[in-house]
C-alpha cells in the first residue's frame, strides 16, 4: 500500500467568524490543508486568497459556483490524491468539531490505513431538535441499506478517508453534492467493504456559528438519497447477507453474560423516541414499530434464537408443539416494543385509572400502613416499571428500584426531562456492596419499598446462582435478590406486571414475612425461596408468554466457562 500521508480538507462556504482561528490550530498538526472555497461571497473568497497567498502550508482551491457541501469535500479529495496524498481528515468550517481529538483520529488512521475514521458524536444541551429529527431516521435507513449496525452515525462529517477506496467511489457513481455526501460516501464505503471506525467526539452548534443546512431541502436531498441507497441495497442484498453472516463466522462471537452485553441507544435517541409519542402519539409509534422490530428480527441473530430457545422451552413445558415459526418470534419482539411504548405512557401519566388493575390492594395498603418498609422481587415479565402507577395510587408508599443496567438510568433520565413528577427512586448499582445493603437498609427502615428483580444473573458475581426447575429445565437464578431481602430483614413480596385484555394487571402476592436464613441449613433454604420464586415465574409466564423479556440463553450454565465458550 502507499506510504501513509495525510492532509486536512475543509471546505468553506461564507465562514469567517471561527475560521481564522481554526487554521492556527490545525497548523500545530504541520499537516498540509486543503481549503475548499465553495463559491463564497466576495468577502470571504478575499480572505481565503490572502490566507492562501500568506500560508505555504495551505492550499486555496477556488469553485466558481457553489457546489455544496460534499462537492467541496469530492473536489478536495480529487486534489489531494493526484497530490499523492494517502488519506485526508475532513473538518467543517463552522466550527462544531473538536480539533482536540484530531490525533486521536490520525493515529487510529495510521493503525487501520484501510478503514475509514469517523466521529461518533456527543452532543451538549446546543444541538438543535430540527437536527435529531433526521439524524436518528437516516440512523434507521442506514442500518437497513448496509444490513448492520456497523455504522452507527453516518452524518458526522469529522472523519478521515482513505482516498484511493472514495475516489473509486467518486468516478463510478453520481453522489449527492450537499449534506447527503456525508451520509452516501460511508455506505458506498461500505457495500465496497471498508471497514468503519468511530470515535466519541463532542460536537457543538456556536450560539454566532453559520450553519448551511437548510431544513426542507436538504431533508428533501436526503430522502431521494435514501431512495437511492435503499434499490442499491436490494441489488446487493444476497452479497450483504453473505458478508453480514461470514463476518459473524469469522469473529466466532462469543455468548456472554448478559450484563457484558454493549448497550444500544444513546439519551439524545431516547429523547426522541419520548419525542415522537408526544407529538404523534401512540397509534402512529405503533405503526413505526412495525420496520423496526421487522429489521430487528431479521438482523439479531442471538436474540432472535434466544427468544426461538424461550417459546420452545414453553411450548414443550405445556405438552405443545415445538416448532416455533419467525412469526411467533416476531411477535414477542414486537411485545417488547409495544412494551416500551406502555412504558413511556406510564411515565408520563398518560395511562388512564381503567387501563390499571391492582391485584392485592390490601397488600399495598398493608405495607404503606405498616411503616415497616419491604422488598418487592420483580422480574422482567410485562412492564416492571407500571409500579409508578401504584406510587401514584399510593401517595404514602415510596418506591426505589435498584438497576444493575445503565440503560434502565438513561431512561429515567431522559422521561424525568418530559416529566419530573418521577414516583420511582432508581438506584443504579454494579453490584450489591456493604455500603449498598446499608443504604436500603436505611430506606427499608424509614418505611419506604426497594425493589429488585429476580430472574437475572448477577453481572458481577458469575456463579452466585441455584439451579432450580424453570419451564421444565434447570436454569441459574441469582441468590442476590434473596440474600438482600433476607440482610433488610424485612417483609417480602413478589410483583408482577402483564397485559392482558389491554388491561395492565398488576398483581402483588406474600411471599415471605422474612428471608432471614440459619446458617445450618441456609444452602437448601435458600434453594428452596428460589425455587419457589421460579414456580411463581412460570406461573405468569404462562399467564403472558410473549411478555417475558430477556432475550439470551436463560438455560446458560452461569460459570466462566461456559459464559465464555464460543458460539458456532
Amino acid at each position: 500500500m502507499t506510504q501513509y500521508s495525510a492532509c486536512f480538507i475543509i471546505p468553506n462556504y461564507n465562514h469567517t467568524a471561527v475560521f481564522e482561528p481554526m487554521l492556527k490550530e490545525l497548523g500545530d498538526f504541520n499537516i498540509p490543508i486543503i481549503v475548499v472555497n465553495d463559491g463564497s461571497d466576495e468577502h470571504t473568497t478575499q480572505l481565503l486568497k490572502k490566507i492562501g497567498e500568506s500560508n505555504e502550508a495551505i492550499t486555496v482551491l477556488h469553485l466558481p459556483e457553489n457546489q455544496g457541501k460534499g462537492g467541496a469535500v469530492m473536489a478536495g479529495m480529487r486534489h489531494a490524491f493526484n497530490q499523492g496524498f494517502s488519506h485526508a481528515l475532513q473538518v467543517d468550517a463552522d466550527g462544531q468539531h473538536n480539533l482536540e481529538d484530531i490525533q486521536k483520529f490520525l493515529e487510529c488512521s495510521e493503525r487501520f490505513p484501510r478503514d475509514t475514521i469517523c466521529g461518533y458524536p456527543v452532543y451538549d444541551k446546543s444541538v438543535p431538535l430540527g437536527r435529531l429529527l433526521p439524524r436518528y431516521i437516516t440512523h434507521f435507513w442506514v442500518w437497513v441499506e448496509t444490513l448492520s449496525f456497523e455504522i452507527k452515525d453516518s452524518m458526522c462529517g469529522f472523519r478521515v478517508y482513505p482516498l484511493a477506496s472514495c475516489i473509486e467511489i467518486i468516478e463510478n457513481n453520481k453522489l449527492g453534492k450537499r449534506m447527503d455526501f456525508d451520509v452516501e460516501i460511508l455506505v458506498r464505503l461500505y457495500w465496497e467493504s471498508v471497514d468503519i471506525k468511530f470515535i466519541p467526539t463532542k460536537v457543538i452548534y456556536p450560539e454566532d456559528g453559520v450553519s448551511h443546512f437548510q431544513l426542507f431541502r436538504d431533508n428533501w436531498l436526503i430522502s431521494k438519497m435514501h431512495t437511492r441507497l435503499f434499490f442499491g441495497m436490494l441489488r446487493r442484498f444476497p452479497s450483504l447477507l453473505v458478508r453480514k453472516f461470514r463476518s459473524e463466522k469469522q469473529s466466532k462471537m462469543r455468548v456472554k453474560h448478559w450484563g457484558a452485553e454493549k448497550e444500544k441507544g444513546s439519551l439524545h435517541g431516547l429523547n426522541f423516541l419520548i419525542w415522537v409519542y408526544k407529538v404523534f402519539g401512540r397509534n402512529i409509534f405503533l405503526i413505526l414499530l412495525h420496520p423496526v422490530i421487522s429489521y430487528f428480527v431479521l438482523t439479531s441473530k442471538v436474540a432472535r434464537e434466544s427468544s426461538r430457545t424461550y417459546l420452545q422451552q414453553l411450548a414443550k413445558y405445556q405438552g405443545e408443539p415445538t416448532d416455533v415459526k419467525l412469526r411467533q418470534i416476531y411477535q414477542h419482539f414486537y411485545q417488547f416494543g409495544v412494551s416500551a411504548i406502555d412504558k413511556i405512557a406510564c411515565w408520563m401519566g398518560d395511562l388512564d385509572e381503567s387501563e390499571i388493575k391492582v391485584h392485592g390492594k390490601d397488600l399495598f395498603e398493608k405495607v404503606a400502613a405498616s411503616g415497616k418498609g419491604a422488598v418487592f422481587i420483580g422480574s422482567h415479565l410485562g412492564n416492571l416499571e407500571l409500579c409508578r402507577a401504584v406510587g401514584v395510587k399510593n401517595n404514602e408508599l415510596k418506591i426505589n428500584a435498584i438497576v444493575f443496567n445503565k440503560h434502565a438510568s438513561k431512561f429515567q433520565q431522559a422521561l424525568s426531562k418530559s416529566n419530573p413528577n418521577v414516583e420511582v427512586n432508581l438506584i443504579h448499582v454494579e453490584k450489591i456492596s456493604i455500603d449498598t445493603a446499608i443504604l436500603l437498609k436505611q430506606k427499608v427502615e424509614q418505611g419506604e419499598v426497594v425493589i429488585i428483580v429476580g430472574d437475572r444473573t448477577s453481572v458481577s458475581s458469575i456463579g452466585r446462582v441455584q439451579y432450580v426447575d424453570f419451564l421444565g429445565k434447570k436454569a441459574p437464578f441469582a441468590e442476590g435478590p434473596h440474600i438482600l431481602a433476607g440482610i433488610l430483614e424485612c417483609p417480602v413480596y413478589l410483583l408482577f406486571c402483564i397485559k392482558e385484555q389491554g388491561v395492565h394487571n398488576i398483581y402483588l402476592e406474600h411471599f415471605a414475612d422474612s428471608l432471614k436464613f440459619s446458617r445450618s441449613t441456609r444452602k437448601q433454604e435458600l434453594e428452596g425461596v428460589v425455587q419457589k420464586f421460579a414456580q411463581r415465574l412460570t406461573y405468569y409466564c404462562k399467564k403472558a408468554p410473549l411478555q417475558w423479556f430477556n432475550f439470551y440463553d436463560f438455560w446458560q450454565a452461569d460459570n466462566s466457562k461456559e459464559v465464555q465458550r464460543k458460539f458456532e
